[in-house]
């Protein structure tokens, strides 16, 4: 089956020629991140709740399955990934990426990526993920939507943002199935079975940078990536973490060198009113 993949510029392009009422339908305005600022509290209750019933969700090529849990804690549902780490339809992939992804994501702040962790369902372990609810993914837009006016630079950054993470994971799989959106204008990132495998080619073409998403790209070393994702990922992958963060530096000189810092590095800051989480 063929995928519908992110591409460059093709984001905001796509967006813009969308029109500016994708979400006109949600009345309220909710977001789907729940977890900020919960996030031991949602994990503890992932690996300790009872799961009630469990289905296929029919999409992904890597066949979740929904878990409705006990009722009572912060969440209620789960997506879960019993993914042995080997290949698959030609891919590497492992349940153990997405709780690494997971884990890199809390190290940088990144916020984009909702908790996982592993957990055991009858004879199987795997990640369990966070169901995210309310959000719909680019593909049920038919492409990336596009925010209202109040929303256009927020929403740049975090593509940025997520651009720069999937380049430092190696998400190969960046389809528009995995990236969602709440009604809050959040964007959230899913399925990273695929990330952390070796190479250092860049997942996406860099032409803005968030300036400080990079210093904390900057600030990652051996220890630190080891002491955070070592129950997760074996040392090689670590160290293409680092080998990829290294490439981008270089790319990221070449664009400073060519165009300026000014137009390479940008930074989002909020209103004082917004009450919106960057």
């Amino acid at each position: 089956m063929q995928r519908r993949t992110l591409a460059g510029s093709a984001i905001v392009a796509l967006a813009l020629a969308l029109g500016p009422d994708a979400f006109a339908q949600d009345a309220a305005v909710e977001s789907a991140r729940t977890w900020h600022g919960h996030h031991e509290q949602i994990e503890q209750f992932i690996r300790d709740a009872d799961v009630l019933d469990m289905e296929e969700i029919g999409v992904g090529v890597t066949n979740p399955s929904r878990a409705d849990l006990a009722p009572g804690g912060p969440i209620d549902r789960i997506a879960f990934k019993p993914l042995r780490p080997g290949n698959y339809n030609g891919h590497f992939e492992s349940y153990t990426s997405e709780i690494a992804a997971y884990e890199l994501d809390k190290l940088l702040g990144l916020g984009m990526t909702p908790p996982t962790v592993e957990k055991r369902i009858a004879h199987e372990v795997g990640a369990a993920v966070m169901w995210v609810s309310p959000a719909r993914s680019f593909k049920d837009f038919g492409g990336p939507p596009p925010p209202p006016t109040r929303e256009i630079a927020r929403w740049n950054i975090q593509l940025i943002r997520a651009k720069m993470f999937h380049n430092l994971i190696y998400n190969k799989d960046p389809n528009l199935g995995n990236w969602l959106v709440d009604p809050a204008w959040n964007l959230i990132l899913i399925d990273n079975s695929r990330a952390f495998t070796s190479g250092d080619n860049m997942v996406h073409e860099l032409n803005r940078v968030d300036r400080d998403l990079w210093e904390r790209f900057l600030a990652l070393d051996e220890d630190l990536l080891e002491n955070t994702l070592g129950d997760w990922l074996r040392g090689g992958a670590i160290r293409s973490i680092l080998k990829r963060r290294d490439e981008m530096a270089k790319i990221v000189q070449e664009l400073v060198d060519e165009h300026g810092e000014s137009h390479v590095f940008v930074r989002y800051v909020l209103p004082a009113t917004s009450g919106v989480t960057p």
